[in-house]
């Protein structure tokens, strides 16, 4: 079991190291808004990947079937609501919320909650989780009928995951302090810029699967 723990460990850890639009976000949040909404953000990133990490033990045939027919529309979706997150960050004002003398339990709920169903909508998360899986050996089918090795495996992922974004978390807030109005006015332009054209690219890729019946090479 410390095997598989371990091999979950990483896997959940390497899973969320790519710096995609989550990423960015959540180092925009923290930079903007402190290193509370960066965890909240981090950890509702670490939750939607242990939740498809426990979908490809239980049922992974159902669900690899589910993602590749309806791929397109996950892209498309996924791509409209990271463009408009893009667009609002780019557009907001970083004076106003570090003014702010107090960030809400409502609004760290909401940060969580934005990055969980933000992180649901990547069908491709699933695959990478699958590929890593299998990278580090972990078998899953012979798991579904034991209760304590999967949760051992989940909880692995999970911590893996928690692991790499308090880590990215707690270096972004240490230099924090260091960045002027006018940095943090440009970095919320320039993760807005950034955010939004993932969401495009999300977006194309959606569109072009539905016209030619295949992703991009993007």
């Amino acid at each position: 079991m410390g095997i598989d723990f371990l091999k979950a460990f990483i896997v959940g850890f390497c899973g969320s190291v790519a710096v995609g639009p989550i990423g960015v976000l959540c180092i925009q949040r923290t930079i903007n808004k402190g290193k509370h909404s960066g965890f909240m953000s981090g950890a509702g990133a670490a939750s939607a990947d242990t939740l498809f990490a426990a979908l490809a033990v239980f049922c992974l045939a159902a669900v690899q079937s589910l993602l590749e027919h309806n791929q397109a529309i996950f892209y498309i979706a996924g791509g409209a609501i990271i463009a408009w997150i893009g667009i609002k960050i780019h557009f907001s004002n970083p004076i106003k919320q570090l003014k702010k003398p107090k960030i809400s339990k409502f609004k760290l709920l909401e940060d969580f909650a934005s990055t969980f169903l933000l992180t649901l909508t990547n069908p491709m998360t699933i695959f990478f989780l699958i590929g890593l899986f299998a990278l580090v050996k972990l078998d899953l089918t012979t798991r579904t009928n034991t209760s304590s090795s999967v949760t051992i495996v989940l909880l692995g992922v999970f911590l893996g995951a928690c692991l790499w974004w308090t880590l990215l978390i707690s270096i972004v807030n240490k230099f924090r302090k260091k960045f002027r109005l006018r940095k943090l006015w440009l970095v919320n332009k320039i993760a807005g810029i950034i955010i939004f054209i993932l969401g495009v690219i999300s977006v194309f890729e959606g569109i072009w699967t539905i016209i030619y019946g295949s992703p991009t090479a993007l």
